[in-house]
């Protein structure tokens, strides 16, 4: 599949579980106009390592929603699943105290979509359907801006286990080039000084660690 950067996010309806409560239709359309959107992907619920992740977007939510940003999580779970997680406690392997919304991508419609659905289904000539390896979501975050459009987005295999600092930084760095037209450097953060594409200070940027 294509990237989806500067295209419009695929919309979608489905349940989630928001702040411990099971939510039909849940839409990112919802947010169009108001919020940027960081969409992510993990594995499965109850699992070894996807805790450690939502737990981290959990703990830094206050970050990204001064940032104006909504987080949304989603896997192929059901939300029955979703909602027996969030009510698990983190010394048991569940992800308690998880406010932001878990979409239940069930059908895997979601992750076809966006890209992120792993193992592979194929059909024989007798209409036999074969499938190699699990249909669940690779690690998978998109950065959607206020228009509907994915600015940034990263798959990773399952093993690579994500930043969620990085994602910050990255929604920095857009929101600092949209108010002041600047390009954020390579390990820029926020607060830092960044460059504007012209031939003298791109020069002049390359060129300082010489001087």
């Amino acid at each position: 599949m294509s990237t989806l950067v500067g295209k419009p996010a695929p919309d979608f309806s489905a349940q989630a579980v928001i702040n411990g409560e099971i939510v039909k239709d849940f839409t990112l359309s919802q947010y169009k106009g108001k919020k940027y959107v960081l969409l992510f992907f993990y594995p499965k619920d109850f699992s070894l390592v996807c805790p450690v992740e939502l737990v981290e977007f959990q703990k830094l939510l206050p970050e990204f929603e001064k940032r104006g940003v909504q987080v949304v999580g989603c896997s192929t779970d059901s939300e029955l699943s979703h909602l027996a997680w969030v009510n698990t406690p983190h010394s048991k392997g569940g992800v308690g105290g998880v406010t932001y919304p878990l979409v239940s991508d069930i059908n895997k419609t979601i992750a076809v979509n966006y890209g992120t659905l792993a193992g592979t289904r194929t059909t024989d000539a007798a209409g036999k359907l074969t499938i190699t390896g699990e249909l669940i979501a690779y690690r998978g975050a998109f950065l959607i801006d206020k228009n509907g459009i994915v600015r940034h987005e990263v798959i990773n295999d399952f093993v690579l286990v994500r930043s969620v600092e990085d994602e910050l930084r990255t929604i920095d760095s857009l929101q600092h080039f949209e108010q002041f037209g600047e390009f954020c450097p390579m390990s820029w953060k926020k607060g830092e000084k960044a460059v504007k594409l012209t031939g003298e200070s791109l020069a002049d940027y390359l060129t300082k660690g010489d001087k």
